[in-house]
C-alpha cells in the first residue's frame, strides 16, 4: 500500500531507532576464524567465562580487522552448537542472558553460511544475526489493518502494539515455515485461509537493546515482511498466550498511534514500508 505525500516524523524516527549505534565498545567473537557476532567489550572477562570452557573449548583474546576480538574453538557443526551451548549457559548463570527459550537459532557467518546453533536467548548478548518474519493484514476493502497488542507480560516491549503477527525465525525453520508456525501460533491463521498473501520485502535492523544487562545487547536482524488479506468473517485469536487482543483499526487511527510511538521498532519500521513511506 501506499500513502504518497511526504513520511510523517515518525517514519524518520523509526529508521534512527532502526540504525543506532552501540554506545559501548563491542568485541568481534569469531567461531574457528569466522565472525559470527559481537559481545560488549569486557563481559567474557567480567564472568570468566574462559575458565567455564578451558575443559573442552578454547575461548581466547585474539584481533579482527585490527580491532580487539573474542575467538571460540570448536570442530565441526555439531561441536560448535555445543560450543555456543556453554557460552549461553554460562551467560545464563551468570544472569548475562536474555530470556530463555529452549529454542534453537541458526548461526551464521557474514555469507550466510550455517555454522551452528545456539539458545535463541543467547543471541543479542552475542551479537548474532537472526532473521524474523511479520505479516501485514487487511480487510477486504483495504480500509482497515489488524494489528495486535502483545501480551503484558512479554520479556520485551510488553503491551506495545505490533503487525498482526511478527516472530523470530527458528533454527528449524525457512523463510515460509516460519511465516505458516508464528501465523498460527499468535494469530491461529492457516497460510491457505488468508486471500492475496505476497511478500512485502526485507529490511535490517542493528540497535544496542538491554539483553544482558543495560545497554549490553546487539539486535542485528533482518526482516521479512509480508501482506495478506483476511476474508470476513475470518478473525484472529491467539493461540500461544503472547497477544493480549486484537483490534481491526482504519489507517488513521494506525497511523496516530505509530506517531504516538504505540507500536514496536520493528513494526513501526515495517508499517513505515507497508504505507511506501
Amino acid at each position: 500500500m501506499s500513502s504518497g505525500g511526504a513520511a510523517p516524523a515518525w517514519v524518520g524516527a523509526a529508521r534512527a531507532l532502526a540504525g543506532r549505534a552501540s554506545p559501548r565498545p563491542r568485541s568481534a567473537l569469531l567461531l574457528a576464524g569466522q565472525a559470527i557476532g559481537s559481545v560488549e567489550a569486557q563481559i567474557f572477562d567480567e564472568i570468566g567465562l574462559r575458565q567455564l570452557l578451558d575443559k573442552r573449548w578454547q575461548l581466547s583474546k585474539t584481533e579482527y580487522a585490527d580491532t580487539p576480538a573474542w575467538q571460540l574453538q570448536a570442530g565441526g557443526p555439531d561441536d560448535a552448537s555445543a560450543a555456543l551451548q556453554a557460552v549461553a549457559l554460562a551467560l545464563r548463570a551468570a544472569g548475562r542472558c536474555g530470556p530463555w527459550r529452549d529454542e534453537q537459532v541458526a548461526v551464521c557467518n557474514p555469507a550466510g553460511d550455517r555454522l551452528a546453533t545456539v539458545e535463541r536467548g543467547a543471541v543479542r548478548v552475542l551479537g548474532l544475526a537472526t532473521q524474523a518474519v511479520h505479516l501485514v493484514g487487511c480487510t477486504a476493502d483495504g480500509q482497515r489493518l489488524w494489528v495486535q497488542q502483545r501480551s503484558l507480560s512479554k520479556p520485551t516491549h510488553p503491551g506495545a502494539w505490533d503487525t498482526l503477527m511478527g516472530g523470530l525465525v527458528s533454527a528449524a525453520d525457512t523463510l515460509e515455515t516460519a511465516l505458516a508456525r508464528e501465523s498460527w501460533e499468535e494469530a491461529g491463521l492457516h497460510l491457505h485461509q488468508l486471500q492475496a498473501l505476497r511478500p512485502g520485502g526485507t529490511l535490517d535492523m542493528t540497535r544496542p537493546c538491554d539483553e544482558g544487562g543495560p545497554g549490553c545487547g546487539w539486535m542485528v536482524e533482518r526482516i521479512a515482511w509480508y501482506q495478506a488479506v483476511l476474508p470476513a468473517p475470518l478473525l484472529p485469536e491467539g493461540q500461544d498466550g503472547e497477544v493480549e487482543c486484537f483490534e481491526c483499526l482504519p489507517h488513521d487511527q494506525v497511523q496516530a498511534r505509530l506517531a504516538a510511538g504505540a507500536f514496536t521498532p520493528e513494526a513501526a519500521l515495517v508499517l513505515s514500508a507497508y504505507y511506501g513511506w
